[in-house]
Order: C-alpha cells, then sequence, then structure tokens
C-alpha cells in the first residue's frame, strides 16, 4: 500500500489470497449438501441472533474498545472498518474444523456475504455520521469482491459435488492438501508483509485489535444458542472479520495512512487472537465424538 514499504510485492500478496480464499471455499462447496442451506432459514430466531452478533454486536464492541483505549482518530477509523467488514471467506473453513454445526455453518456464511453488501454501505453511512467524514463504497464493488472469493468457489464446489462426485472425489483429495499449502505460504507472506505495519501501529492498536476480537468471540457464544455446534459456528463468524472488504473501503476511499496501519494490525492481531478458542472448540468437538 502506498506510503508503507514492504518486502512482498502487493501484488503477490493479494494473488496468494486470492488463490487460497478460492481453493479453501471450493473445497468447502464439495462437501457441502444443498438442502443445508435451508437448516438455517427454519430456525429464524437462531439466524437473527447470529446476524445480530456479526452485524451489531461486533462494531458496537469496537466502538467501546476503542473509547476506552482513547486510541487516536485514524486508528479508531481503522478498528471500525474492520469491525463493519464481515463474512471472511476463511471463517467458515475454521468454523467446520473446529466442530462447527455442518448444516448451520454454510448457511450463515452465505447469508452473512450476502447481507454484507447491503449493511457495509450502511455501517459506512453510520460511521460518516460518528466521524463527519466522506467514506462510501459501491454494492457493486462489494458484491464482486463477494462473488468472486466466497459465492462462486463455494458454488463451483456444490454443483461439482452434485452433478460429477467421481470427480469431485478426486478433486477434493488434492485441493485439501493444495489449500494447506498456500495457506502456509499467505500465513508467511503476510507476516512478512504486515510485519512493519503491526509495529508501526503501536501496542494500543493491537490491544484494541485482540480485546474486539475476544469480545466478539464472547458475544458470538453466547448468542449461538444451546447447541456447542452452532455456538462454535456463530463465534467464529462473529470474531473472522473479512479482511478483503476492509481493505476495499480503505483503497476505494484513499484512506490515510493511520488507517491503513490499524486495519493491517487488526488483520494480523485477530488471526492470533482467535487460535486459542479454535483450538478449544476443536477439542471439545472430538471430545464429544469420543
Amino acid at each position: 500500500m502506498a506510503g508503507m514499504p514492504s518486502p512482498v510485492p502487493e501484488w503477490l500478496l493479494s494473488a496468494f489470497a486470492l488463490a487460497t480464499v478460492f481453493t479453501v471455499m471450493l473445497d468447502v462447496g464439495l462437501g457441502i449438501v444443498p438442502g443445508e442451506f435451508l437448516w438455517l432459514w427454519r430456525r429464524p430466531a437462531l439466524m437473527l441472533k447470529a446476524l445480530f452478533a456479526v452485524l451489531v454486536a461486533v462494531p458496537a464492541v469496537a466502538m467501546a474498545v476503542a473509547r476506552l483505549l482513547d486510541l487516536p482518530r485514524a486508528a479508531e477509523i481503522g478498528l471500525m472498518v474492520m469491525a463493519i467488514s464481515p463474512g471472511a471467506p476463511v471463517a467458515l473453513r475454521r468454523s467446520l474444523a473446529s466442530g462447527g454445526h455442518r448444516s448451520f455453518a454454510p448457511g450463515l456464511q452465505v447469508t452473512v456475504a450476502l447481507v454484507a453488501v447491503v449493511s457495509m454501505p450502511v455501517s459506512i453511512a453510520a460511521l460518516n455520521q460518528v466521524y463527519a467524514g466522506h467514506a462510501s463504497v459501491g454494492p457493486l464493488s462489494l458484491m464482486k469482491q463477494v462473488f468472486i472469493a466466497q459465492l462462486l468457489p463455494l458454488g463451483l464446489g456444490v454443483v461439482a459435488d452434485r452433478y460429477f462426485p467421481s470427480g469431485s472425489v478426486w478433486l477434493k483429495a488434492r485441493l485439501d492438501r493444495i489449500w494447506k499449502v498456500l495457506l502456509c505460504v499467505l500465513a508467511v507472506l503476510a507476516l512478512m508483509g504486515f510485519w512493519g505495519a503491526l509495529l508501526a501501529a503501536g501496542p494500543w492498536v493491537a490491544t484494541a485489535a485482540c480485546l474486539t476480537t475476544a469480545g466478539a468471540i464472547a458475544v458470538g457464544h453466547g448468542l449461538g444458542g444451546p447447541d456447542p455446534a452452532t455456538r462454535t459456528a456463530v463465534a467464529i463468524s462473529s470474531s473472522a472479520r473479512n479482511p478483503g472488504l476492509a481493505l476495499l473501503v480503505v483503497a476505494v476511499n484513499g484512506a490515510p495512512l493511520g488507517v491503513r496501519l490499524a486495519v493491517l494490525s487488526y488483520i494480523v492481531v485477530s488471526a492470533v487472537t482467535i487460535l486459542p478458542y479454535v483450538f478449544w472448540r476443536r477439542r471439545q468437538a472430538t471430545d464429544l465424538v469420543r
């Protein structure tokens, strides 16, 4: 990004990120039964609580944390941009691997991704009122990002599994290894590219990102219903924000360096903060199976 020299070219990081997300979502799609998407819509109370956690509660937690720590204005805006960017593509894979409900988690992921096309412009308009700003983002740009990164590969996977079952089995066996390799490479590139931003943003921004992520996990876990599997799905969906959408808002509006640093810091810190919860829920799910 402009103003932030990085040892990793932006095009290379973006290419690996897109390849990783596309492969992960394609792999997930190969294991989804289309009828499972209806599971969520047959439980409107649970769906509304999940959407409240993801779309309303997390920004509220971020705002409270930012004011509590008295963050600089640019850092607070960056924190809020991440908080209003729901539907991280890797959240679905992480949720399913951690014992998230196999019928509920995919439906929630797709619903959040679609709702984000409307919720983000509304949230940005609200932030403009709070910060006296003039930021904006077009629904078509959001839909393009959501479609390419999530809906297209997920849909291709579902279609392939339904109409080409033998080919989907062959493909899934290979995709499982490919996305893991891509994810490892992406993690290394991201750390190399964002480490300077993490240091430049300062410890208070990192603290705010950590507290916001922890708060999102707690809210999602609490609103996820009595079933441990749905609790896991809502908690992970709430805490895993979408860096692609956040960076799109930053790029479209030419955000100042302080905002960009806060967004990049949030991406790194949040990814680390969520790991203990993921490991705990994975262990819990394994114990239940036994």
